[in-house]
C-alpha cells in the first residue's frame, strides 16, 4: 500500500460510504458495507438478510443479489483506481458460480482493478464467506471510464 494513500484513508473512506455504497440506491437497498479498500481494491460485505433468499427450502441469497454484490464491488475497485472521479459503467461482467452460498451468512467479494486505460477497466473479482481459497464466484469484468466532463458539457454526453 503506497505511503501516500495512507494519510488519505479516512477521507476515501467517508467518500465511498457517502458517493458510492450510500448514493447508489441498490447499494443501499442491500446494505452493502465497506469491508476493505486501498488503491485499486475494494472489499463489500452482503448482509444475510432473509428477503434476500432465494430458495425458502434452503436458506440460501439469492445468485442474482450475488451478482449485484459482485458488480459494486467491481465497479468501487475501479473507482479506488482512478486519479480523479469520473463516471464509470459495467461493460461485461462474466460470473463463474462455483458453490452455493451458505445459509444465514454475510457474503464477502473482494474486488481488484489490475488494469486502467483511457476507456477501459479491467477487474477480477472473488465472492466469499471470509475464506477466498473456498469462493462461492469469481468474476472478471471490464467497465468503461467516461472522459472527464468539460465545462458546458451535460451528463448525456455533452459537446463533442
Amino acid at each position: 500500500m503506497p505511503d501516500s494513500f495512507l494519510p488519505q484513508k479516512d477521507e476515501v473512506k467517508r467518500r465511498l460510504e457517502g458517493r458510492y455504497v450510500g448514493a447508489v440506491p441498490h447499494n443501499q437497498a442491500l446494505n452493502l458495507r465497506i469491508a476493505d479498500y486501498r488503491p485499486e481494491h475494494l472489499s463489500l460485505a452482503l448482509p444475510y438478510r432473509e428477503d434476500l433468499v432465494g430458495n425458502p427450502e434452503t436458506g440460501v441469497i439469492h445468485g442474482g443479489v450475488i451478482t449485484s454484490l459482485i458488480d459494486a464491488t467491481c465497479g468501487g475497485a475501479v473507482v479506488m483506481s482512478l486519479v480523479a472521479p469520473r463516471r464509470i459503467a459495467t461493460l461485461d461482467l462474466r460470473i463463474d458460480y462455483v458453490r452455493p452460498a451458505l445459509p444465514h451468512q454475510e457474503v464477502i467479494c473482494d474486488a481488484h482493478c489490475y488494469k486502467v486505460t483511457r476507456h477501459v477497466a479491467f477487474v477480477r473479482a472473488t465472492a466469499h464467506h471470509g475464506d477466498t481459497a473456498s469462493p462461492i464466484a469469481t468474476a472478471s469484468g471490464t467497465f468503461v471510464v467516461f472522459r472527464e466532463l468539460r465545462r458546458g458539457d451535460d451528463e448525456e454526453g455533452g459537446s463533442e
